[in-house]
C-alpha cells in the first residue's frame, strides 16, 4: 500500500506509539499555548492527530475538532481511545490537505504537534499556502518543529523556526509565540523542540 511520503514507520509502531505517546497528557503537551485557544467553543483542527490525545483533550474543553491522521492504524487506534461525538476523524495529511480543503471551511484553531518535521523543503512550501487556508481571519496556527536524532526508520528533517516563521508571513501568518522546550518524555538521545504559533490577519 502506498503511503503518504512522511508517514514512514508509523504504521508498523502504531500499537507501541499508541502507548508512549498517551503517556503525556494533554493538559502538559499543550499548557504552554492554552492561553491562545478560546475559551468559548470554536472549531479547531489537528493535523496529523496521531492517538487522538490532543483531539480529545480540546473535545473535552466543548470544542468542535477535526482530527485529521493519514496512517490508518494510528487513526484506527486512537478513534478506539477517545471516542467522541465532537470530534470527526479523517484520513487525509499534508502537503494538500486535499479532503478538508475541498470542504470550503475554516477553524479558528489549527494545530500540528510534532508534524512539520516530516516535510522535506519542497513540501513545506507546497503544504503552508494549503494550511494557512484553513485558518479564519484572527484565528491562529500553532505548530512544533523538532531538533535531534531522527529515529530507525523515519523521515525527519530539521526545520529552521526562522524559515517557517518567513513561509508563514507570506500567507498573511504573524508570529506570536517562538519558545524554546525540552522533551516531555524521557529518551536515550537528546530531544528539544521549538513551539511556533501565528495569528492570521
Amino acid at each position: 500500500m502506498m503511503r503518504l511520503s512522511g508517514t514512514e514507520g508509523y504504521a508498523e509502531e502504531a500499537s507501541s506509539l499508541l502507548d508512549i505517546y498517551e503517556s503525556i497528557s494533554f493538559a502538559d503537551m499543550q499548557a504552554k499555548i492554552m492561553h491562545l485557544i478560546p475559551e468559548e467553543p470554536c472549531r479547531v483542527l489537528d493535523i496529523g492527530a496521531g492517538t487522538g490525545r490532543d483531539a480529545a483533550g480540546f473535545a473535552a474543553l466543548g470544542h468542535d475538532v477535526v482530527a485529521v491522521e493519514p496512517v490508518d492504524e494510528m487513526r484506527a487506534g486512537a478513534q478506539k481511545l477517545h471516542p467522541s461525538p465532537r470530534i470527526e476523524w479523517i484520513d487525509d495529511g499534508l502537503p494538500a490537505l486535499a479532503v478538508v480543503r475541498a470542504r470550503a471551511v475554516t477553524f479558528d484553531v489549527v494545530t500540528m504537534t510534532a508534524v512539520w518535521m516530516h516535510l522535506d523543503e519542497h513540501q513545506r512550501q507546497e503544504a503552508m499556502p494549503n494550511v494557512a487556508a484553513l485558518v479564519r481571519p484572527g484565528g491562529v496556527l500553532i505548530l512544533s518543529l523538532r531538533y535531534g536524532p531522527v529515529p530507525q526508520g523515519r523521515r525527519m528533517f530539521e526545520v529552521s523556526a526562522e524559515e517557517t516563521i518567513a513561509l508563514a508571513a507570506t500567507q498573511g501568518l504573524s508570529v506570536v509565540m517562538n519558545e524554546a522546550t525540552p522533551s516531555l518524555r524521557p529518551r536515550t538521545v537528546p530531544v528539544t523542540w521549538k513551539r511556533l504559533a501565528f495569528r492570521k490577519a
